[in-house]
């Protein structure tokens, strides 16, 4: 389906992915789901897992959650924006810019996973720690080395080390 198709922007009027349809939602009724924190958000809802019920540690979870909706996506991507353009000034600044936040966020997450496994826990990782490994799994392509990352570092092979997320990164990128 095209991102251009009405059937698409009826499920994602941003005209972007994600977004998910679930033929049982609510009441046995199809609903459609856009942006991946509510994604997640939802999910982890509907199956009970990643997300603790009790309002006080879930609390961590979604702050994580929207650190990384609104800041350790946006710097990143647009790391990866500059690093695809033409050698120049505008480059040069754009990565210097973003680089530099991408960096700092980089440094927040290893100061807060200092003493914990999980960025947020839900009894194991949350969908906080999901939502931030989407991206750090690109940390080489953030010219992001954890050499002085210790705990990020940790916490990535963790991670990584899941089954499951080995199974999810198994799947192809379309």
């Amino acid at each position: 389906m095209s991102n251009l198709d009405p059937a698409f922007l009826k499920s994602s009027p941003n005209n972007r992915i994600p977004a998910i349809i679930d033929p049982d939602g609510p009441g046995g009724q199809p609903i459609s789901v856009f942006e991946s924190g509510a994604i997640l958000i939802y999910l982890a809802e509907k199956t009970g897992k990643f997300m603790p019920s009790d309002p006080r540690a879930k609390v961590p979870v979604l702050e994580w959650l929207m650190w990384q909706m609104g800041g350790f996506g946006p710097m990143p991507g647009q790391v990866h924006h500059f690093l695809m353009q033409p050698d120049g000034p505008a480059k040069e600044y754009g990565f210097t810019r973003y680089h530099k936040e991408t960096q700092r966020l980089y440094g927040v997450l290893d100061r807060r996973l200092a003493g914990r496994d999980f960025v947020a826990t839900a009894g194991g990782p949350s969908i906080a720690d999901f939502a931030i490994l989407g991206w750090a799994w690109r940390h080489e392509r953030h010219q992001v080395p954890f050499d002085d990352l210790p705990n990020v570092a940790a916490w990535y092979e963790r991670m990584m080390a899941r089954p499951a997320t080995a199974k999810g990164f198994a799947v192809e990128l379309s």
